[in-house]
This record gives C-alpha cells, structure tokens and sequence, in this order.
C-alpha cells in the first residue's frame, strides 16, 4: 500500500511541475477574433481542420457504415455526390497535434469571452420562449431511479463482491499511474494488462500520444469496465427483466459520463476553444438553444442538416403517382423503367413509425428504385402522419383501411388475382395479422388478390424478448404514456424518438453533443440521419393496443387470442410461401426474436441474416458491398442452431431476395404505365412533418 500511495504522490508532483513550467512558457500568440455580432444564425469564425474527429453516425450502424461519398448539401462546394477527401470516420491524423495551450491568463481571457457572450445569448432565448408554451420531457427518471435503488439493495446484500470489485479497481489505477509515471519520464512503457484500445470514441491522436488524456481514457475505461462486470455478476441473481433494466440505465449513465463528453476532458474540444478563442462554445450554446426552442423546451438534436434535402428533389425521387388516397394513407405507383415487368405487382407496407422514403433514399441507396429496375410493378404505402383527430384510429384499421385497402386496388388496377407483398417492421407486423385475418374468414373476400408470397424486414411477431426497447415497457409506464397520449390524441414524434436514440446513445446521442455543442459545429446533411429525424406521431389507441397486446402481453403469438373485425387471429395457419430477412445487430427487433415466426408459420420459409442493423442492414445497395448476409435453407428450432450452419456471403441480400421473388412474379409482360394519378410521388401525406 506504502508503494501505491508513492505512486500516486509521484504523479501529482510530475503533473504540478509540468503546470508551473507552462506557466513559464511565454504564451503563443493569440489574435483576437473580431468582435462578433450575437444573433444565432450567425457563423463564428472558421476555426482550423482539426486533425481528427468524429463524424455523427449512421442510425443502426458502426462509424464504419457510413457513406464514402461526400454528403448530400456539403457546404465544401462539390457537386452533390462528388467524392471527397475527408474520411467519414474516426482516424489518426497524419502529423502530430500542435500542443494544447495551457497559460491561464489566456484562458482567463477565453473563458470572460464565452460568458459575455453566453449571457447575451441565453437571455434572448429566454425572450423568445417567454409566451411559448414549454413542453415537458416524456421521458421520465422515476423507473431509472427504481431499477438502480434494486441494485443497491443487491450491493447490501452481497457487500464482498463490491469490495472485492473495488480493490481490483484501485489495483488497476495503481498500475496507470506507474505507467504514466514513465511515460512522463520520457519512457515508452507498455500499457498495464487489461487496458482498452478499440472504443472508437478514443481514436484521436491525443488520447495516445499525450499522457494526461491517455491517463483519462484509461481510468474511465476501467472504471466503467469493473461496473459493467459487478452489474453483470449482480444482476445473474435478479429477475430477467429487471436485470435487463439496470444493465441498460447502467450503460446509459456509464456512456453519459465518458470523458469525451466534457469539453475540459476532450483534447480536441479544447484545442478548438484555444484557437478560436471560445468561439466554438458560443457557437455550440446557440445550437443548444436553437434545439431546445425547436423542440418548445424539450431537446430536439439536430442530426443532419435539414436544408439540405427536399423530398421528390434529391430524396425519395423515384418517378412515381399517387393512385388512391383516404385518410390513413397515399398508395404510391411507381412508373415501369424496363422494357417489360413481372406480372405479378409487388406492394410494400412500410412502418408507420416512421415514413416510408427510407426505402427510396437517394437513386444509388434507394430499394424502391432497384426494385423497379428489376422489373416490378412496385406499389408502396405511405402513411398518414396522424393528428388528435387520428386518435381512436385503431391496429385493425391500419389493416383494413391500409394494408387490405391497398391490395384492394392494386387489383383493380392491374386486375391480377395475385399479389406479393412486403412488409418492413410494424409494418410486417400488420401483414402477418393481414394474412391471418383472411384465414380466418370463411370466404376469402372476392375483390381481393390472393397473396403468393410474403416478406418479412426485421419483424417481430413474438415478443418475448423485444431486446433493450423492452425497458421501456411495463404496465406503470405504459399506463403514464397513455395519460399523456389522452391529453394530446397521439404519442408524439419526440417521444418515440427518444426512446430509440436511447437505445443508441453513444452513435445517436453524444456524438452530436460533441460536434453541435461542444464543437460548434453544424451537423453533416446525410440522408437516413434526415429521414431518421423526421419521425412520425402515433394514433394513440392504436399505440396503447399495439404496446399492450403485443410487447406487454405477447397475444399475436397465441392462437386465437387476438380479433380483429371480429376475426380470431391464428398465425399458424399462414401457409404462404414466406421470406424473412432479420439483421445481426438489430437493437429494435432482435434477430433471435425475429426467428420464432420459423417455426410459426405452416408454410415454406427461408430466413436470411444480414450484417448491421435495424436500417443499415436493410439499406444496403449492391453497389456498396458492404455488411454480406447468412443463409440456411432448414429452419431448426433454435435461432443458435440455425446460425451454426448458415453459409455466409459478401456484399447485399438484395439480390438473393429478388432470386427468391422471381419464383412467385410470373411471366414478363408489357410495362404497366402509372397513369394522371392524385399528385407526383412521394405525395403530400409524406411531406406532413410532426409538429
């Protein structure tokens, strides 16, 4: 212990020395930035390209699933779509950093300038907001509080493993600060044993190469490290669904409060307030107070650069008319592109949790455009963004006034008796009950088309086990989500997307804290990060219905224990020739979850898992090779079991499904041409934003 406590001594006295001599060093030059005027929209000074950073990722997916192409709208002057040299992911700079200024008279300077200018800033909000209704945030601590207090409970319970826990923690800052002792000495020692280097929020040249931030990276990583294992090994003793809670708010508090997110304790932050002179915080402050204003005192990040993008001009610009329309929903025809089609018309039922123009994103990542160019005639669904008057809108509505609606006219159209049909998230959700619905009729009703095939984008029809969204979901939180819903006829957009950025916080969250706040930077204008923020308010009864029956009590599993329009619901009896596609890292619907419905339905079913995640994975053109899938023709029991003896494959699933839909869209015929229609896609039902 005596040696411990040296150590330690040591390196307070090396950290004091090297403060006292920087205070000897004559400070570097700074200009003064010229006197700036204070309204928001005004640009700061440039600060200089910093020699790395991290670019705000891609929904569902890695730094590493971002587009290698410069964004559309970038403010660089390149032609949309031209290639860049900057990397949109974290990297080492070529050279080394210029060194962090450390007089503190300047900094005295640099800090008076942030506050004077803050303060300006902060009361003009105040005056803008002062007759504005402020809304509260949804989200609410109190089952965060709970779950936490239970762990404490379990601490009490087990004190030894706390302690135990503790002493190998203290072990592990011991054996940092010899090697840090070293490092100052001018030696290259090796890092202690255990010691991270892979978390991507770390890669900047800094965290290695200088020592203090070195030192910071490394107690944070242990630190959160030794939680994560005494949570881990706590909660084995805990019921499933708590344990699942408290690990989940355990990584969100662990992920809050790396030291990333401060601008004290990031190296880049303070280099970026150094040379611009604290302009990047003043600039970061009026972003703040531009989301918070946005969002009527709730905190709205802003994701992408949202001038960037129109709708029918560089996004969801496949050529297309609105056939029919009532009002839950546009149907979309899209205009043939090849000399002949398939026969057999092609319907996707898109997620009405969000829009649908995810699936027809810019040409080159756009699974609408190259379904078309496949050659099918190809029907989507674009869903209403609902309102109070949408309020007692029900599940089974969507069904019969959407999804059946659709097909419905799609043959009268085409006058097909046949039909394939997609569905993606909810939206699969809705088709399976669609499918089961016509089954349990007596008389398949005589204007529809029969459906020949069906596919499945991550959807989950058991919902056992919904993943890490399963925190959210109980009787006392439910029951206060319906209370605000009462008041307000819908679940809001805001609300549903904070709940899924929390699933993500550390690639949808913090990394816009950093680049729009602390940074002051504008965020890059991409566009699944557009799409991603333009969410969608929710019927309240049908979402009331659709979290209780089916995430809280799990009836879509069981037979006949769900009607609509007076019809049981009996999954088994599907017998329709079945596609399911689930993605290895989906955090919204689990591709383990997902595989029950195997073993579900009665009909054949081939299942195949792509790389990434819960959009990424779906939005993947050929042309990107990028992610690759699994395929296994047999469909064990156990998702494990299937696993073990897929065959893997490079680059996209979307060729190996459209194979598979080839065997179900009959011959090929003349091209269907879309006629005068309602109005040009992508509609107006598309272009309502949530407010």
């Amino acid at each position: 212990m005596d040696n411990s406590l040296d150590a330690v001594a040591a390196l307070r006295q090396a950290m004091e020395r090297q403060l006292v001599a920087s205070r000897d060093t004559p400070p570097k030059a700074v200009e003064p930035p010229a006197a700036a005027k204070m309204p928001v929209a005004e640009e700061p000074p440039a600060p200089p390209k910093p020699e790395a950073r991290p670019t705000p990722p891609h929904p569902e997916a890695k730094q590493s699933d971002l587009p290698g192409e410069a964004p559309i709208g970038a403010k660089s002057g390149a032609p949309l779509g031209a290639k860049t040299e900057e990397k949109l992911h974290y990297e080492h700079a070529p050279q080394e950093p210029p060194p962090i200024p450390l007089d503190p008279v300047e900094w005295s300077r640099i800090l008076l300038n942030v506050t004077e200018k803050s303060q300006k800033l902060i009361q003009d909000y105040l005056l803008r907001m002062r007759d504005k209704p402020v809304e509260m945030p949804s989200f609410s601590p109190t089952p965060m509080m709970e779950s936490l207090a239970q762990l404490s409970a379990r601490f009490l319970e087990d004190p030894d493993a706390y302690t135990e826990a503790q002493l190998a923690l203290w072990q592990h800052y011991i054996d940092l600060a010899r090697t840090t002792i070293r490092r100052m000495q001018g030696e290259q020692p090796p890092p202690p044993p255990n010691v991270s280097t892979g978390d991507k929020r770390f890669q900047g040249k800094d965290w290695q190469s200088n020592w203090l931030f070195d030192l910071l990276k490394q107690v944070y990583l242990s630190t959160a490290e030794e939680t994560r294992n005494l949570v881990r090994q706590e909660t084995s003793h805990i019921e499933g669904k708590l344990a699942r809670k408290i690990e989940f708010y355990t990584r969100l508090f662990l992920d809050a409060t790396a030291p990333n997110n401060f601008w004290l304790t990031n190296p880049e932050v303070l280099r970026a307030t150094a040379e611009s002179h604290g302009e990047n915080l003043v600039k970061g402050l009026g972003n703040l107070l531009e989301d918070l204003e946005r969002g009527n005192g709730t905190l709205q990040i802003r994701m992408s650069d949202y001038s960037a993008f129109e709708l029918g001009k560089n996004i969801a610009t496949t050529l297309g008319k609105v056939v029919f329309q009532n009002d839950l929903m546009q149907l979309i025809q899209y205009a043939p592109s090849t000399p002949d089609v398939r026969r057999v018309p092609l319907l996707i039922i898109p997620p009405w949790i969000n829009k649908y123009y995810v699936l027809d994103l810019r040409e080159k990542n756009s699974f609408i455009h190259y379904l078309v160019a496949q050659g099918y005639t190809v029907y989507c669904i674009s869903w209403v963004n609902a309102t109070k008057r949408h309020a007692l809108v029900q599940f089974e509505d969507y069904m019969d006034r959407g999804a059946l609606t659709a097909m419905r006219e799609i043959r009268r159209m085409t006058g097909e008796d046949e039909v394939n049909v997609l569905g993606y998230c909810i939206g699969g959700t809705l088709l399976a009950c669609a499918q089961a619905y016509l089954k349990g009729l007596a008389e398949p009703p005589a204007d529809l088309p029969k459906i020949v095939s069906s596919t499945y984008l991550v959807t989950m029809i058991d919902f056992s086990d919904p993943g890490d969204l399963g925190v959210f979901i109980d009787e006392d939180q439910i029951r206060m989500l319906e209370e605000r819903m009462a008041k307000q006829g819908v679940m809001d957009a805001a609300s549903m997307a904070l709940t899924f950025n929390l699933l993500r916080a550390n690639d949808l969250i913090w990394p816009f804290v950093i680049n729009n706040y602390l940074l002051g930077r504008e965020p890059f204008p991409f566009d699944i990060l557009y799409w991603n923020a333009d969410s969608t308010n929710l019927p309240a009864t049908m979402q009331s219905y659709y979290l209780r029956k089916m995430y809280l009590e799990n009836k879509l599993i069981q037979p006949n224990a769900l009607r609509m329009r007076g019809v049981p619901l009996d999954l088994g009896k599907i017998t329709t020739p079945t596609f399911m596609l689930a993605t290895r890292e989906d955090h919204i619907a689990p591709w383990r979850s997902t595989y029950a419905a195997t073993q579900i339905y009665k009909g054949p079913v081939t299942f195949v898992l792509a790389g990434s995640g819960h959009i990424a994975g779906i939005v993947n053109p050929p042309e990107a090779k990028k992610y690759g899938y699994w395929v296994n023709s047999a469909c064990p029991e156990k998702p494990e079991d299937w696993f073990k003896h897929a065959t893997e494959h490079k680059g996209s699933w979307w060729p190996e499904w459209v194979k598979w839909l080839g065997q179900y869209a009959g011959e090929k015929i003349a091209p269907r041409e879309v006629g005068v229609g309602i109005e040009d896609a992508p509609g107006s039902y598309v272009k309502v934003r949530a407010v």
